[in-house]
């Protein structure tokens, strides 16, 4: 097996020296053999250090960290707790993020493009600053500005709703996640783990409710659609229309 000093170790998994020494201080890493006075690590000592530093960057804390290697080192199975983690931070959203000039954006949207849209427009997570460009993270929302703004729609009005509309969702997915909480995990504390016989049935869970949560946010969504239609339809136009609305009955 390969051996590597402390320096050579640091650099073959990308991180410092000064890293390695704290990730053992943590008891995160082992210690490594003496020859004399000279540290050696072997070739468990990096993979160990590539799944400290793979886990840090995904956002686990050390507390965290040092309980998936002690799961690991007692036989349970930390590919099972990875996948549950992956199930439960996947993205909600296919779109894929664009990069456009910031020059280019103030371009297209003209007298609209003052500093108080784009603030809010960040706030809302539809832009993301990167020097002279912007990240769009959600290119759907931005067709849909460009059209309300198409037909009529003033910036700061197509800027409420969207606050809005963002204030509801938070508050959807509160009330779903906090079902979850009273219904699936009882009695759990926060930064519980699971222990190994409750992971796969956790993870069969959350595959299972993300599909429920979208569908019945969007069956909900619909049906409220059209009720608000039919009753503003009947208000601006009852005397000129007679149809019979299956939503009204």
């Amino acid at each position: 097996m390969a051996e590597y000093r402390v320096d050579e170790l640091a650099r073959a998994a990308g991180t410092t020296v000064g890293n390695v020494r704290v990730y053992q201080d943590r008891d995160l890493l082992p210690s490594p053999m003496r020859r004399g006075r000279v540290a050696i690590y072997s070739e468990a000592h990096l993979a160990r250090l590539r799944l400290i530093l793979s886990l840090l960057k995904r956002g686990y804390t050390f507390a965290q960290i040092r309980e998936m290697i002690t799961t690991w080192e007692t036989g349970r199975d930390l590919g099972d707790l990875l996948g549950l983690e992956q199930v439960l931070t996947q993205p909600w959203s296919d779109e894929t993020p664009q990069r456009m000039s910031l020059a280019k954006l103030v371009a297209e949207f003209g007298r609209h493009a003052t500093p108080d849209t784009f603030k809010r427009a960040v706030n809302l997570g539809v832009f993301a600053r990167d020097g002279a460009h912007v990240i769009i993270r959600s290119p759907r929302l931005l067709h849909t500005t460009r059209e309300l703004l198409a037909a009529g729609v003033p910036m700061a009005a197509v800027l409420d709703l969207a606050e809005a509309v963002q204030r509801q969702t938070d508050e959807l997915a509160a009330l779903f996640l906090r079902m979850v909480d009273d219904h699936l995990l009882p009695g759990r504390d926060t930064g519980w783990t699971p222990g190994a016989d409750e992971v796969p049935e956790l993870t069969e869970q959350a595959t299972r409710l993300r599909p429920l949560a979208q569908a019945a946010v969007s069956a909900f969504l619909a049906r409220s659609m059209s009720r608000a239609l039919n009753d503003w339809i009947a208000d601006r136009f009852g005397p000129l229309l007679s149809h019979d609305y299956p939503e009204r009955r």
